[in-house]
């Protein structure tokens, strides 16, 4: 065998891992389409209007390199949050923002905590750059606010991460417990508060921006409520050399042209984002009546998805999982146990919904089969 070059240590000794499978990826292995997509979290409401003609007219422009400062949009954001430029990070999405935390505080070693179940794709970068990972088992169906917070003082953490509102269960914790939580961790600890789904939460449940600490990252998303997923464009908010750090690592020429111009013409259209929180409550309340209607249990929800407790264990979900993909409606379900007897549904058009709610049925009894 020739030689090749050789991987570092630590990413040879790493599996090849794909957090999510896409449905595009099961749809190639299927040889067909799904004819419901409600998995992935998207907003099947879609984009306002006026994002489609910003992108319209932007499209002759794309010969040129997105602006590596994301000015317009850093101050139209600095406006609607009415927080400094200095404070806002604009990058590809929650993901690659996630991914630059940890690469600027996580040593190979260095303890990570997050909640046992909660958004892998976070804990796929703490692994890519060496980090140990801490689980804590969730609550109920909420994540362990008093559990992560004893584990970041006994494993002298250097990053807490915390969902609020959850993914995958749609649970939240109202912005005082989230402040007292806050108030407790080492000052050394960072949190990455990950409110992808806050537009879609309570108001109740998101505190206030200010004050800045020098410990918290809140990570926010064009990809949920505004209907920009295929954009990739989300946005951290931090005390000013927290955020500034950001610019030492980071890819400058990372945000598209068609990004920063579909983001500023959502931001600008609050009616339209007033439109879609309104369609999403109405959907998950059509999704939890239908869970209802055969016997199973939905969870409260505050983000754009209703997590269905199916009754059973694990295999049980999973046998549900595969009835319905089979009907080519795609759904997930949650892993970690426990939390695996639910299978997660997304809010979206009534002709798909429509499509979950015929399916629904043939697919328990097939589950109940044990087929």
């Amino acid at each position: 065998m020739p030689e090749r070059p050789s991987l570092t240590p630590l990413v040879e000794s790493l599996p090849a891992t794909v957090p999510f499978v896409g449905p595009e990826t099961q749809e190639r292995a299927r040889g067909r389409s799904f004819r419901a997509r409600l998995g992935a979290n998207e907003n099947g409401f879609g984009p306002s209007l006026a994002v489609v003609a910003a992108m319209r007219e932007a499209a002759p422009e794309m010969w040129k390199y997105g602006d590596p400062e994301n000015h317009d949009l850093k101050l139209a954001l600095s406006a609607h949050l009415r927080l400094g430029p200095q404070n806002i990070v604009i990058g590809e999405g929650i993901d690659g923002l996630l991914g630059l935390a940890v690469r600027q505080y996580v040593r190979p070693g260095d303890a990570v905590v997050t909640s046992l179940g909660a958004y892998p794709t976070f804990n796929y970068h703490v692994a890519g750059f060496g980090g140990r990972l801490v689980t804590v088992p969730y609550e109920g169906d909420r994540e362990n606010l008093s559990g992560l917070l004893d584990a970041a003082w006994r494993e002298n953490a250097r990053l807490v991460y915390l969902s609020n509102p959850d993914n995958p269960m749609g649970s939240w914790w109202e912005a005082d417990e989230i402040e007292r939580f806050i108030a407790g961790l080492p000052e050394t600890t960072l949190l990455i508060l990950d409110e992808a789904y806050g537009e879609t939460a309570p108001a109740s449940a998101i505190p206030p921006l200010e004050p800045l600490r020098p410990n918290v990252l809140r990570m926010r998303t064009f990809s949920k409520a505004y209907g920009l997923a295929g954009l990739r464009c989300g946005y951290a908010i931090g005390e000013a050399t927290a955020i500034g750090a950001f610019d030492k690592v980071r890819n400058h020429f990372g945000m598209t042209r068609m990004a920063q111009a579909a983001a500023l013409a959502a931001l600008s259209d609050q009616a339209h984002l007033r439109w879609v929180v309104e369609q999403v409550d109405a959907c998950r309340r059509r999704v939890s009546a239908i869970a209802e209607a055969h016997g199973l249990v939905p969870l409260p929800s505050a983000t754009n998805f209703v997590t269905i407790d199916c009754g059973s264990d694990g295999s049980f979900a999973s046998r549900l999982l595969k009835a319905l993909t089979d009907r080519d409606v795609f759904v997930r379900k949650a892993m970690a146990p426990v939390l695996d007897r639910c299978i997660r549904v997304s809010v979206g058009p009534e002709a798909e919904i429509a499509i979950f709610e015929a399916e629904l049925g043939p697919a328990l009894e097939r589950a109940r089969r044990g087929a």
